[in-house]
C-alpha cells in the first residue's frame, strides 16, 4: 500500500485515518493494535518535517535524538536528558543496544555515513549507498532495545537526493514522527555533503500499527487541525559538518549544565538557532526561565521554531511528552 502526501502532518492524517479505519488487528506482546503492512510512505517536502499541531508538534526530542545519532554513541544518559523514560530499555543502565549512533556514526573515519558521501560523490548514480542499522547480532541475544530500521538508502536522481528508509517495525503515533524528523535531517546533511539539492523522503515498514491505547489520541490529532504548512529552512550549502561539530559541543555543554564554551556567532543563522532551541531546552528545565527563554526566541532567525518555543514557555510540554519515542524502538 501506498501513501504520498506534501507535509509530515498531511501524511500522519491519511496514515492514522486509514490505520483507524482499515487496519487489521492485532495481539503483540505490547499491546491490542490495528496494522498495516508492506506500507510505502512518500514526504515530497522532506523539509516538512516537523507536525505544526498540538498533539504532535515535537521539536525538542526530536532534535536531541538526532543529535544523539550524529554524535555516534549509544549513552543512555545522553537520550535520557531529552526522553527520561529510555532508561527503562537499557540493559546496563549505561547504554542502549539498539542505539543508532555508533551503527550509522561510528569508527570516525569509517562510518557508514561519510563512507556513502565518498561513493556518491565518485559515483553519482551508485546503488549502493546503503547504511545498514539492523544487524544479524540483533537476533543473537534478548536485549531491551534492537532497531526498528533495518536501512538508509540514498540515491542521487536529476542532480537531487532521494532517501528511502527500511523498517521493520514502526509505531504510527509515538515514533513515526520522530523517524521521519531524524531521517530527513540525515537526508539534508548528506545532500549539502555532495552539493546536491534534496529530494523526496520515502518510508517503507513491514508493519505500521497504531496501539490500541492510542486511538483516541488519534481521532483527536484528526479532528484537532493545523497551524500554516511552514516547512524547515534549508540547511546552508557547503560542507555542513564543522557546523555540526560546534552544535554536538555546545550540545555537550547544556546537557552538563555549562555554560557554552564556543562562540556561535560566526555561524550560519541556520545552526545559531538550532542551538538557541537547546539552550531554550535546558532553560525549561528550571522554573521561573520564562524571561530568558522569550529573549532567545526574540534572537530567532526563523519563525518556524516559534510554536514550540511558545508552547514550552506556556507550559504546555509535560512530562507525557517526553515519553514518546522511547517504545518506538522495541516496538
Amino acid at each position: 500500500m501506498y501513501i504520498r502526501a506534501e507535509t509530515l502532518d498531511d501524511l500522519l492524517a491519511k496514515v492514522f485515518r486509514r490505520l483507524l479505519t482499515r487496519g487489521a488487528r492485532i495481539e503483540p506482546t505490547k499491546g491490542p493494535a490495528t496494522e498495516l503492512s508492506g506500507m510505502l510512505l512518500k514526504l515530497d517536502a522532506p523539509r516538512a518535517r516537523l507536525s505544526r499541531t498540538e498533539a504532535r508538534g515535537i521539536l525538542f526530542s526530536c532534535l536531541g535524538e538526532w543529535l544523539w545519532y550524529l554524535k555516534g554513541t549509544n549513552r543512555l544518559d545522553f537520550i535520557q536528558y531529552y526522553l527520561s523514560g529510555y532508561d527503562r530499555y537499557s540493559d546496563d543502565k549505561k547504554t542502549i543496544f539498539g542505539g543508532y549512533g555508533p551503527r550509522i556514526f561510528g569508527a570516525e573515519d569509517q562510518a557508514q555515513i561519510h563512507r556513502i558521501v565518498e561513493l556518491l560523490k565518485r559515483k553519482p548514480d551508485s546503488r549502493q549507498a546503503v547504511v545498514q542499522i539492523f544487524d544479524r547480532k540483533d537476533l543473537l541475544e534478548e536485549h531491551l532495545d534492537i532497531p526498528c530500521t533495518c536501512t538508509l538508502q540514498f540515491m542521487i536522481r536529476d542532480r537531487r537526493l532521494n532517501m528511502l528508509t527500511s523498517m521493520r517495525s514502526n509505531d504510527a503515533y509515538l515514533g513515526l514522527p520522530h523517524d521521519v524528523f531524524a531521517f530527513t535531517m540525515l537526508q539534508e546533511l548528506v545532500a549539502r555533503s555532495i552539493g546536491v539539492e534534496l529530494g523526496h523522503y520515502k518510508h517503507f515498514v513491514g508493519s505500521l500499527h497504531l496501539y490500541e491505547r492510542d486511538f483516541e489520541k488519534a481521532w483527536a490529532y484528526l479532528e484537532e487541525g493545523w497551524q500554516l504548512r511552514v516547512p524547515m529552512p534549508p540547511m546552508p550549502e557547503g560542507s555542513p559538518w564543522p557546523a555540526v561539530a560546534k552544535v554536538l559541543r555546545c550540545e555537550a555543554s547544556l546537557r552538563r549544565g555549562r555554560p557554552l564554551q564556543d562562540q556561535i556567532s560566526d555561524l550560519n543563522p541556520y545552526w545559531q538557532d538550532l542551538i538557541r532551541v537547546l539552550q531554550i531546552f535546558a532553560l525549561s528545565k528550571a522554573p521561573g526561565s520564562q524571561g530568558q527563554i522569550r529573549h532567545l526566541k526574540s534572537k530567532m532567525s526563523s519563525e518556524v521554531y516559534g510554536l514550540y518555543i511558545r508552547k514550552r514557555i506556556n507550559g504546555l510540554v509535560g512530562p507525557r511528552d517526553q515519553l514518546e519515542i522511547f517504545e518506538d524502538h522495541l516496538a
